[in-house]
């Protein structure tokens, strides 16, 4: 019987996207845009957190927001209700978005315009940590409900990311979550990872987690 030929796509399409990335990084710079790329399981409060720094830095900086999902509207909604210009971006299906499909949604927005661009990308833990974006950083959101194992089921995600907001705090008494277990295991995955235990809804911890965002952007629009 004749052998089957076998054709490694990944490592292909990896590179393609990574070498797209670096392209997009190269524009963002030279336009002065700062893109986070925002990543979280679904529900763990990407947009309301977004919403209470919208708040807090709209008088600061230009903001814009794109929003994937697989289908709606309903967090671009949100989120211009609270002050940003904001667009979004339909996946058709997938899990992820890559650098071209980033950069077609930075340039629909303008992203020259802004000093601040926001990536809040489809919510789950596994394929958007797979896929540089061609972002200045990455940040994920972990909810106290989610669990403290998970950077130890989801390695990649929090070996990317250059941040990590452990959201909704308020509900610590109710839940079975150790907030120092879960600081050893993501610096386990990541020593440099900066850590910012907050509450979208009451505020609590916003001040630090501004002020590391405020620093990257300055840093990075700096001629």
């Amino acid at each position: 019987m004749d052998k089957v030929r076998v054709i490694e796509v990944k490592q292909s399409v990896f590179a393609d996207n990574n070498a797209e990335a670096e392209r997009v990084r190269r524009q963002l710079k030279e336009d002065k845009t700062f893109l986070l790329n925002l990543m979280s399981s679904p529900g763990a409060g990407k947009t309301t957190t977004l919403v209470r720094t919208i708040s807090d830095l709209k008088n600061e900086m230009n903001i814009g927001i794109m929003e994937a999902d697989i289908d709606s509207t309903v967090d671009a909604q949100t989120v211009a209700e609270a002050g940003a210009k904001s667009i979004q971006i339909h996946t058709g299906g997938m899990c992820h978005l890559d650098a071209g499909m980033t950069e077609q949604g930075l340039i629909e927005i303008g992203a020259e315009d802004f000093d601040l661009v926001v990536l809040e990308n489809v919510g789950n833990l596994v394929c958007p940590a797979e896929f540089d974006t061609g972002a200045s950083k990455n940040v994920a959101i972990l909810s106290v409900p989610e669990g403290h194992d998970k950077p130890l089921k989801y390695p990649l995600m929090f070996e990317v990311c250059h941040a990590l907001i452990i959201n909704k705090t308020d509900v610590l008494p109710y839940f079975d979550f150790d907030i120092e277990k879960v600081v050893e295991y993501a610096h386990m995955r990541n020593p440099m990872l900066k850590i910012f235990p907050v509450s979208a809804k009451t505020g609590e911890g916003f001040e630090e987690w501004e002020n590391w965002l405020r620093e990257q952007v300055s840093t990075w629009n700096e001629v």
